[in-house]
């Protein structure tokens, strides 16, 4: 399985200000009525991926994350964690049956992980 970049979010102090200037900036529909709450933002653009707005941890500045699919998760947050990878959150099953887990490269860049659910 290719592992492609499928999802990108935005982490924010101010999550509702994020999405107001990117949706007027861009006219992109933002929409968090999903069992969490996460502000998923559709581009409406027929190529490149779409992404979301999350409340970025206390102290945290601005930042981008990029998440990647993967057909087994356990196995892949093992093998980064045997490359120098940290893990910050997960692996969690969410609401909607995806799983994901936050990881920290040796650089210092977080990314995620995801495996989507089957639909």
């Amino acid at each position: 399985m290719p592992n492609a970049v499928s999802h990108w979010q935005i982490l924010s102090a101010d999550p509702e200000r994020t999405a107001r200037f990117y949706t007027q900036l861009f006219g992109w529909t933002i929409d968090a009525s999903n069992a969490i709450g996460y502000r998923e933002v559709r581009t409406g653009a027929a190529g490149g991926i779409d992404g979301g707005i999350w409340p970025a941890p206390p102290g945290a500045p601005t930042f981008v994350q990029l998440f990647i699919d993967v057909e087994d998760l356990a196995a892949a947050v093992a093998r980064a964690t045997e490359l120098g990878a940290s893990v910050l959150f997960g692996p969690q099953k969410l609401p909607d049956g995806d799983e994901m887990a936050l990881l920290r490269d040796p650089e210092g860049l977080a990314f995620g992980l995801a495996r989507r659910a089957r639909r």
